[in-house]
């Protein structure tokens, strides 16, 4: 079977024809196979979802309990035929719950990749890599340039920077789901034993996360009491970077803006969003771990979703790999 009659791009989304069925849908349908929680993969609507425990559980807390028809749970591993194609769920090391999908028929598989990073991460299970004919790939990093560098030592500059400024208060920009919870787990496995302050809208996930295991230490609301405007000085908060722009944030006494992403790589962003203690720290590949991925699969071609395609496309091309861009619409890469 060629790959495209497997799996190709239409306007909902990455669709099965055989298996009448999409993967991370950017519109309703009828089956939706979803590789993980984020809201540009995983949407509300469709009539019957089909994802790990997890990410069921996740677009129950961000969705409601009806965001779908039916769903249907899927584990590590495990291989389920639908109208005859075979289909399978493996690790991607993104958030909790993320998946890669296989698919499979006549002797041809398909890797969904979905969003992945190869790097440890206290928080999830890590990337397994599926070998396969044909990967597709995500390219959010997807130039030489970015290059993330020790999650320790990135962590280690917000430790240094809470002794040398003991005053202030130092505010963590974190995407609510993933992001946050990995950026908490990292300060404890750096020896910081204190309470977190979070914003509300991240009580729910991390109390979720808490639920699955994860330790993440003792965590309290960033709620700060009348006229106790001091109460945060050397404290950390951790909170969406949507958040940082209005009132709340002011309200912290002299506070250092701090923002975990992998755009942080990007002085001119960092200075953009007022940021003073940039954190690189990311969610996806960089340049090296993507172009490694794809050696590891073996696969013989190589499809390209949202990022920075052009660049990887002609890194296959230059080791005789075949590479086209899919050119999904509907997918962000600025969540991270």
């Amino acid at each position: 079977m060629k790959p495209e009659a497997l799996l190709h791009p239409t306007e909902k989304g990455l669709y099965c024809p055989p298996g009448d069925f999409y993967i991370d849908p950017v519109r309703p349908v009828g089956r939706a196979l979803i590789t993980h929680g984020h809201a540009d993969h995983a949407r509300a609507g469709h009539a019957h979802v089909m994802a790990t425990r997890e990410t069921l559980d996740i677009m129950g807390i961000r969705y409601g309990k009806d965001f779908a028809g039916a769903t249907q749970e899927a584990a590590y591993g495990e291989v389920v035929t639908i109208n005859g194609v075979t289909v399978s769920w493996h690790p991607a090391g993104h958030v909790l719950g993320s998946a890669q999908i296989a698919v499979e028929s006549d002797g041809t598989r398909i890797v969904a990749s979905g969003d992945y990073k190869r790097r440890s991460d206290p928080t999830c299970t890590g990337f397994d890599v599926v070998p396969c004919d044909v990967f597709i790939t995500e390219a959010t990093f997807g130039l030489p340039v970015f290059t993330h560098p020790d999650d320790a030592g990135e962590i280690g500059r917000l430790m240094e920077s809470l002794k040398r400024f003991p005053e202030r208060a130092h505010l963590v920009g974190a995407y609510a789901l993933g992001k946050a919870q990995r950026v908490i787990a990292l300060i404890r496995q750096a020896g910081y034993t204190e309470t977190i302050f979070i914003h509300g809208a991240m009580d729910k996930l991390c109390s979720y996360y808490s639920d699955r295991g994860i330790d993440l230490g003792p965590l309290a609301p960033a709620t700060i009491e009348k006229g106790a405007k001091d109460q945060f000085a050397g404290k950390v908060i951790v909170g969406p970077p949507s958040a940082f722009a209005d009132r709340w944030a002011r309200r912290f006494p002299d506070p250092v803006a701090c923002f975990a992403s992998g755009w942080m790589r990007v002085r001119q962003r960092a200075r953009q969003r007022g940021v003073e203690l940039p954190l690189i720290i990311s969610d996806h590949s960089d340049w090296d771990e993507l172009t490694q991925t794809i050696r590891d699969t073996g696969a013989s071609e190589v499809w390209v979703t949202h990022g920075r395609e052009e660049a990887l496309v002609r890194w296959c091309e230059l080791h005789q790999i075949r590479a086209r861009p899919l050119n999904l619409v509907g997918y962000e890469d600025e969540a991270e």
